[in-house]
């Protein structure tokens, strides 16, 4: 997240930036080698493969849509300073002086979001009803995939934090593309992360990317289903 703000606010083209916010968490070496021992190579690589797509294609749309308009206004005005600026010779201590006093800058303006976003967090945390969850992720029903996105979205964990929730809903019988759906949406779209998103964009923006993304989720759950029936 603080990576995202910087890129924001360094006007790295938002499309790109919520690319990056997507991919990060979504697709990493954890979950890659966790899902690899749980589930083989092929349910690996074809989340792989539906990762990356859902964060290059999400981004591509948003960067396709130009909603720079929609960042908040402090973000805007830090792009609007950026131009027409002097040309010095920058030493590294000055490069070092600049980045923390930018970092002071940017984590002074969203401490707060982030502390909302983590005591969030914390109080969801590990906090997963797996027989609810594995009958609401049955293997028959066609609303299974949406309502594990909507149910995932609330909650949060990382890759490896969700990964032992995952194994034990497909062994309660839950639909391998509902599941990881559900496991997508909690690391992608978790509550916490919206919180903290706030602070840089409008929630219209949030609104767009929350769409984009799980429309992407979704798509994946439908075609793991279809791929591993």
């Amino acid at each position: 997240m603080p990576l995202f703000i910087g890129f924001v606010s360094a006007g790295v083209p938002l499309g790109v930036t919520f690319s990056f916010l997507i991919a990060a968490p979504m697709v990493n070496e954890v979950a890659l080698g966790l899902l690899f021992a749980l589930l083989g190579w092929k349910v690996a690589l074809t989340y792989l493969v539906f990762g990356l797509g859902i964060a290059i294609t999400a981004g591509w749309i948003i960067g396709k849509l130009k909603l720079e308009s929609w960042l908040e206004p402090w973000v805007l005005k830090i792009h609007a300073g950026t131009a027409n600026l002097p040309e010095v010779v920058v030493t590294w201590p000055d490069r070092i002086r600049a980045g923390l006093d930018s970092v002071k800058e940017i984590v002074g303006r969203v401490w707060y979001w982030i502390i909302a976003g983590i005591a969030m967090g914390a109080l969801i945390h590990g906090y997963a009803p797996e027989e609810l969850l594995a009958s609401i992720m049955g293997k028959d029903a066609w609303w299974s995939v949406p309502a594990a996105v909507v149910v995932g979205i609330p909650m949060y964990s990382n890759a490896a934090g969700i990964i032992p929730v995952v194994d034990a809903l497909l062994g309660k019988g839950a639909a391998l593309g509902t599941v990881l759906a559900f496991m997508m949406s909690v690391i992608a779209l978790s509550l916490p992360e919206m919180i903290i998103l706030r602070k840089v964009l409008s929630v219209k923006l949030i609104a767009v990317f929350v769409g984009v993304v799980a429309t992407g989720i979704l798509a994946v759950g439908f075609l793991f289903n279809l791929l591993f029936a």
